[in-house]
């Protein structure tokens, strides 16, 4: 870029970062001094929980669910009653009683009542909701009949009074617990949902839930405001409310975060930042952090030679140096993993057997598998994922080093997303984090043969298809685990169908006048702000 231009591009920089702190100061003396102010880099799109699978910051604080997942401790949760103060199982696990809270107001003043939750699910699970997370609920009897749009109604759920809902499964499931612990199984109003339309969702007037706040405002793509609920029946949030600013680039969240205009930065966008941070006198003390409950990982599709090999996917796991990728790129901020199931997961195994660094050993086995000068192949990238970049250009670098060739082939999401529902994508990184603490939404996510195709993998292992099978329905929780654990050593030792690199480590820094912040116990960006408070400075 030429001297002139470069100038040019930095004048209009300046010129938009000056109005956009205006505008940022013009919000904030309209609002009261007790609203939380922070930053996403995406508008969400929809607060319906059935009509996304990533955005819920918003969900997670105007909705709420029969069971919470509870922060007890970084990376550590608990399962607490939410809408449902109790619930009964029965012996053969698959009739689960919840009894509700009584008193408990919608948004709109509607008290919430079975119906409601009959409702709730009996929406996802209608096709013309056209729900993308009805797997949260298909274990429920009828489900797949209503889902295929042969039953009018959902079977296996029913108000048995005004305060008790009955749900029956089609066979016990260990994780359903935990699935209506999830996002996705907010519990929504019947009365202002239908009325609600295609707005419910949208229409901060006619979005309401039983949360600790209710949707006020929301421009697109500009900010989301949200307002604490005099009767929640928890009691009325410390805040008065949070504003969320939609700013997509790291560096203005910034900007706006150290003139004060934000109180939370998100380290997670701007990685590079950590020294900083950390280094800071004024900010080394106002760093939160947790640990991620999840991981980055490397697939390989087993249709796609040579990786239908099994020397040639251990090889590509001895030929990665992880240590050096977290404390280069991640700045150690992060455990090594050698699992499927991350630190903090219920199941996990801290003493699983060891990946080791071995490119000797790498280069061996690729001469073993006929390949003693190496081959090329195609790492899939997704274009608006710079942090991504990095990484997959430090593996071609450690590739290379054993004679392997990469092509980094970058994609917009769409495609890549579609293309890798059809089993055909190449090798690709990716992070996944726990929506729900069970070994569950992990191992079945990736290698139930449904799902190792949709996921790109194909990895056929019939043995293990029928033990995921089988621990969804067992119901002593350490056979379970013991039983998910043995699996896990099939996929990732024995079959190398799953390169797992790391957990990352998730800060944020405050500003000195928040008290009370937490990472959320799986270490999302999303989180429920009820019990933070702001203290002025005096």
């Amino acid at each position: 870029m030429s001297y002139c231009k470069k100038m040019i591009a930095v004048a209009i920089v300046l010129c938009f970062s000056f109005v956009f702190m205006t505008g940022c100061s013009l919000m904030n003396k309209s609002t009261s001094k007790n609203t939380l102010r922070v930053a996403a880099i995406n508008d969400p799109g929809t607060a319906d929980t059935q009509l996304t699978t990533e955005e819920y910051n918003l969900p997670l604080n105007i909705f709420e669910r029969l069971v919470e997942i509870k922060t007890s401790a970084p990376g550590v949760s608990e399962m607490v009653p939410g809408l449902a103060e109790k619930w009964d199982i029965s012996p053969d696990g698959k009739v689960y009683t919840f009894h509700l809270r009584k008193g408990v107001k919608f948004h709109n003043g509607e008290e919430l009542t079975a119906d409601d939750v009959v409702y709730t699910v009996d929406r996802m699970l209608n096709p013309k909701t056209k729900a993308l997370n009805t797997d949260f609920f298909d274990m429920i009897a009828g489900a797949k009949e209503r889902v295929e749009g042969k039953a009018d109604t959902t079977a296996g759920i029913k108000a048995v009074d005004k305060y008790t809902v009955e749900i029956t499964l089609s066979q016990p499931f260990a994780p359903f617990l935990a699935n209506l612990a999830t996002p996705a199984a907010s519990i929504y109003n019947r009365k202002a949902t239908e009325a609600a339309g295609t707005q419910f969702g949208l229409d901060p007037e006619k979005t309401v839930g039983t949360g600790p706040f209710k949707l006020k405002e929301w421009k697109v793509n500009d900010h989301i405001t949200m307002v604490a609920y005099d009767q929640y029946w928890g009691g009325k949030a410390a805040l008065d409310g949070i504003i969320i600013k939609i700013v997509p680039d790291a560096d203005t969240q910034k900007m706006l975060f150290e003139t004060g205009e934000l109180d939370v930065f998100n380290c997670d966008l701007a990685r590079t930042q950590i020294p900083y941070f950390e280094g800071s006198d004024k900010w080394k003390n106002h760093i939160v952090k947790g640990p991620r409950v999840g991981l980055y990982y490397y697939s390989m599709n087993q249709n796609i030679k040579p990786f239908d090999d099994v020397r040639v996917r251990k090889a590509f796991q001895m030929a990665i140096n992880r240590q050096e990728l977290l404390d280069k790129l991640y700045f150690g901020k992060g455990k090594l993993v050698n699992t499927i199931m991350p630190p903090g997961l219920l199941g996990y195994n801290p003493n699983a057997p060891q990946i080791p660094y071995d490119p000797q050993k790498a280069k061996q086995l690729l001469a073993e598998a006929g390949y003693p000068n190496g081959f090329s192949m195609v790492i899939a990238h997704v274009a608006d994922r710079p942090e991504a970049l990095r990484v997959n250009e430090a593996v071609q670098a450690m590739l290379k080093e054993v004679g392997i060739t990469v092509e980094i082939k970058q994609m917009d999401r769409a495609s890549l997303l579609s293309t890798r529902k059809q089993g055909q994508l190449p090798m690709y990184m990716d992070i996944w984090s726990a929506d729900f603490n069970d070994p569950d939404n992990f191992i079945y996510t990736f290698f139930a043969p449904r799902n190792s195709i949709a996921r790109s993998y194909n990895y056929k292992n019939e043995t293990v298809a029928g033990q995921l099978e089988q621990a969804r329905r067992m119901t002593n929780p350490e056979e379970r685990y013991k039983l998910y654990q043995e699996m896990e050593t099939q996929i990732v030792i024995n079959d190398a169908a799953w390169l797992p690199l790391f957990s990352p480590e998730h800060l944020f820094v405050v500003q000195p006048r928040v008290k009370n912040f937490k990472v959320a116990w799986n270490g999302w960006s999303d989180m429920p702000y009820y019990g933070i408070s702001l203290e002025e400075s005096k």
